[in-house]
């Protein structure tokens, strides 16, 4: 009766393998600054909660917002100031008495306005950018930590927070090249139970820490709780 449940037992592992792996959130970002300023909101109460659609940090825009209302105005200005010029070039093509030297004249002031009113948008859409960059939003993740307070001053490269996405879970394990064979027509089990999981990625080559191994990505959907170690088997 020993030698049949010893039997038993080893024809099992022949057919399937198991795995301990942590579940881990799909993505983690790391939120840095890309521009320099002073914060002037830090909403640490945010801290440990998922975030539908929320400012988290600021920081001071308010020189920036100025420059983009006075951009603006001289956009403005110099659309009606363009259309003028070109109502000018318009007069001069009807009136034979103007020469070509007077129209090649408007047709160069005409060019000098688009030019500027070019720079002018571009320094528009850098003010824009800038301003987004200067007020941090985060949407539909779980907000880890805040690592600035109000009134610290940032520079490029200062790490701002970090969130994850806990839409669904991320389970890690390592195979030898035999144990890849056929893994797309294997059944994954999670803690014995048939779970709603897919493979994402199989590595082509091998882990740098194991060595001998090829890192299997597995992605699994309706997560209870994250940081939990669960066994794998495959079978």
């Amino acid at each position: 009766m020993k030698y049949i449940v010893t039997l038993i037992i080893f024809t099992v592992s022949l057919f399937s393998q198991e795995y301990f792996a942590k579940i881990e959130p799909l993505n983690k970002y790391d939120i840095k600054s890309s521009v320099s300023g002073k914060v002037v909101l830090s909403d640490l109460s945010k801290e440990a909660t998922f975030i539908k659609d929320d400012l988290i940090i600021k920081i001071d825009d308010k020189v920036n917002k100025i420059e983009l209302r006075q951009t603006q105005s001289k956009i403005r200005s110099m659309n009606q100031i363009l259309k003028i010029h070109k109502q000018t070039l318009n007069s001069f093509n009807k009136v034979s008495s103007k020469s070509k030297f007077d129209k090649d004249k408007q047709k160069v002031v005409i060019l000098n306005t688009q030019i500027t009113l070019a720079d002018l948008n571009t320094k528009l859409q850098t003010l824009k950018d800038t301003i987004n960059k200067k007020n941090i939003k985060v949407k539909s993740l779980y907000l880890n930590k805040i690592y600035v307070k109000k009134d610290d001053y940032v520079n490029p490269g200062t790490l701002l927070l970090s969130a994850y996405d806990l839409s669904k879970g991320k389970l890690e394990i390592f195979l030898s090249k035999d144990e890849l064979k056929d893994l797309q027509n294997k059944t994954i089990l999670i803690d014995g139970k048939k779970e709603d999981i897919k493979i994402n990625k199989i590595y082509k080559t091998t882990d740098d820490k194991h060595l001998s191994s090829y890192k299997v990505e597995l992605i699994l959907n309706n997560v209870s709780s994250f940081s939990k170690l669960v066994k794998i088997t495959i079978k």
